[in-house]
């Protein structure tokens, strides 16, 4: 407070006028400040348009692999169901040929005790 004591009200006055009016001056908005805001806002911008599009490519991965993976289950039970098929028309296709060779053996005895038959006939 010295200080001021010793200058001259004069160069006081004009000084508090200055530092008023460079005050007054720092509430109005020049061109770079308001340059500089609208470079701010479209970076913020930028920035959550990035976090939209990096949190619907994560969701739309998620959801590919989920597809994936029921697609692979799905494909695992068909070729277990195809594989059961396969067991059992396997199995009837033996049976069926079994029975099959059952009946030629059955058909070829018939026809050898037949033959035998008439063999002896034709011998008397």
């Amino acid at each position: 407070m010295v200080v001021l004591q010793k200058l001259p009200r004069a160069l006081l006055l004009a000084l508090l006028i200055g530092l008023s009016g460079a005050l007054g001056a720092c509430d109005d908005e020049g061109t770079a400040e308001k340059a500089g805001k609208k470079v701010d806002n479209a970076a913020e911008s930028v920035q959550e348009k990035a976090g939209e599009a990096a949190e619907a490519t994560k969701e739309a991965a998620e959801d590919a692999t989920e597809a994936t993976k029921e697609a692979a289950e799905e494909a695992k039970k068909k070729a277990g169901e195809a594989v059961e098929a396969t067991k059992e028309a396997a199995k009837d296709a033996a049976e069926a040929t079994k029975e099959a060779a059952e009946d030629a053996a059955e058909a070829t005895k018939k026809a050898a005790e037949e033959a035998e038959e008439k063999a002896k006939e034709a011998t008397k």
